[in-house]
């Protein structure tokens, strides 16, 4: 095993769970704001400092999309696109 520290500055774990028809979840939105947030780190040259990764349940469902930040240990809920750049710029300043 080899360890060694985080090469991120933030960490961003979004929420694309998908469930049955009918029932809460992240899903499309999740999905559509994970490749946003993705956009936005390329087009900004963050790549290498933020990491957008896509996330399984968090099991906050009807609240999504859920979006998690390491290491600030922060969590934003029903997250809509037009406010990713708004995380964004809050995480990093």
């Amino acid at each position: 095993m080899k360890k060694s520290s985080n090469p991120y500055l933030k960490h961003l774990f979004v929420c694309t769970k998908e469930r049955e028809q009918g029932e809460a979840a992240c899903g499309k939105a999740g999905e559509a704001l994970c490749e946003f947030l993705k956009s936005y780190v390329e087009l900004h040259g963050l790549r290498g400092k933020v990491r957008v990764t896509r996330s399984g349940c968090f099991d906050l469902c009807a609240q999504g999309p859920n979006v998690m930040v390491t290491p600030r240990h922060v969590w934003y809920s029903k997250v809509e696109k037009d406010e990713a750049e708004k995380i964004l710029k809050e995480i990093l300043s």
